[in-house]
């Protein structure tokens, strides 16, 4: 049962967030509608997100429509019916998770794709409806990590002070390494990523392309050390590839330009669908893809500064949850802040936070990191072996998990089941529930022995 919605606090705080990307934009939106003075400080000069489709699964979009986010959010997305995994050479379909109206049906909000550019301008679009002040061209240097009220100091000279600092900053997070006390660069995972869009036009014009631009689906050839995943953004009339292979990206450089002929040599010999669309491409590009090492903790002794998103649980993007948790992570801080009394509760707040949050994320790293290894098989007796688990889709004959992690029953219920006000109700019953109880308990003991010894009749 879903609690009703968290009144804001009646003791507002002054947060400080650092990064406006979509993890601290759901933390800006969150703690605003907690009731709490929020600021957004960014080091780009210029608000935007680059980069092409993401996928939103309903532990998102549920909370992408608490936030009153429905009507903006069917707007710029499209509803994919399912997800397909098809083998490289021939494109032959191996397995099927249906998503909309499935997700709807049993998760209560679907599963829908977005252009990360038009995801972030409605995030951004809802803080500064609620009063969120963006500073850009505010490059964090130093933290001083003050338990009454911590400051942060930017390139430019200029430094802010706040009740509680939560940093957002990204794979390459600055507050990391300085919550650290050391560099803490990001993790080489050994992959790299092609990104690439195509005009849905196009495709309509090849009888061999056509039929993917009639019914949104999201489609991944898997093949040996590659995967390719498909769909299409921008109200069906712009396809988008993400196509993951071995990172051949000089040691310097995590982000270049590239060409159709380059990402043909790596999908030579794969289902001709694929290869006709990575030839019709008109915009390409390759990243490299990084991930975060696991930490220790991701918040201050002074109890009041903390990491969200990919600045503490970067992740391949095999599971398509990365942005998923970021989100989740700021949803459930907006939601423990609305229940805060003062500022002093704060070191203990973030706890819960964090011992909410950290062993979900890092089962979602350490997932993402496996799936590769199920999705880039080379073929042989391992690779027949999965394609026939998959194709009979007899997931109670499975010993182990289930080649197609969405499709896996258990894990998909809690990958996409998660409730963050639910989550945290529970999460702040187990804290604190005893503790107010007992404080109740003994302010009423107080009260009758008060009214006893002055006399009257209890």
């Amino acid at each position: 049962m879903v609690p009703p919605p968290t009144a804001p606090t009646n003791s507002p705080l002054d947060v400080l967030i650092i990064g406006a990307g979509l993890g601290g934009l759901a933390a800006a939106i969150s703690t605003t509608l907690a009731g709490h003075r929020v600021r957004i400080v960014e080091q780009a000069r210029a608000l935007g997100e680059v980069g092409a489709g993401i996928q939103v699964p309903p532990n998102s979009s549920r909370i992408l429509s608490r936030w009153g986010l429905d009507a903006s959010f069917t707007a710029a997305s499209v509803t994919p019916a399912c997800v397909r995994l098809r083998r490289y050479k021939n494109g032959d379909l191996l397995n099927t998770q249906p998503l909309n109206p499935y997700c709807a049906d049993t998760y209560d909000h679907p599963y829908r794709n977005v252009h990360r550019a038009d995801y972030h301008a409605m995030l951004v679009a809802k803080a500064q409806a609620l009063g969120v002040e963006i500073v850009l061209a505010s490059s964090v240097c130093a933290i001083d990590f003050d338990p009454r009220r911590p400051r942060v100091t930017f390139t430019n000279g200029k430094s802010l002070t706040a009740d509680l600092v939560l940093a957002a900053d990204g794979l390459k997070s600055t507050s990391r390494s300085l919550l650290l006390g050391r560099a803490d660069p990001p993790h080489l995972t050994g992959d790299l990523a092609y990104r690439i869009t195509i005009p849905a036009a196009q495709m309509r014009a090849d009888p061999l392309l056509r039929p993917l631009t009639e019914t949104p689906e999201i489609n991944i050839w898997l093949g040996p050390d590659a995967h390719a995943v498909c769909y299409l953004l921008k109200g069906g009339e712009l396809y988008n590839i993400v196509a993951c292979c071995p990172d051949t990206l000089p040691a310097d450089t995590a982000i270049a330009a590239a060409t159709a002929e380059e990402a043909l040599s790596v999908f030579a010999g794969w289902d001709e669908r694929l290869t006709r669309l990575v030839a019709l491409g008109d915009g390409f590009s390759k990243w490299r893809l990084q991930n975060s090492r696991g930490m220790k903790s991701w918040r201050h002794e002074c109890g009041r500064f903390a990491l969200l998103g990919d600045a503490c649980h970067a992740t391949l993007p095999y599971l398509a949850s990365g942005a998923a948790m970021a989100i989740e992570d700021g949803a459930v801080l907006g939601e423990l802040l609305a229940r805060v009394k003062s500022a002093e509760e704060l070191p203990e707040v973030l706890r819960v936070y964090e011992d909410m949050r950290k062993p979900r994320t890092e089962r979602v790293v350490t997932g993402s990191t496996a799936q590769r290894e199920v999705f880039h098989m080379h073929d042989g007796a391992e690779q027949t072996e999965r394609d026939r688990v998959l194709r009979e889709d007899a997931q109670e004959k499975v010993k182990g998990v289930f080649p197609n992690r969405w499709r896996d029953a258990e894990f998909q219920s809690w990958l996409w089941g998660y409730d963050v006000e639910v989550e945290v109700e529970k999460a702040w019953s187990a804290a604190f529930g005893a503790k107010a109880g007992d404080a109740e308990k003994g302010a009423d003991i107080a009260a009758e022995e008060a009214k006893a010894d002055s006399g009257v009749d209890v």
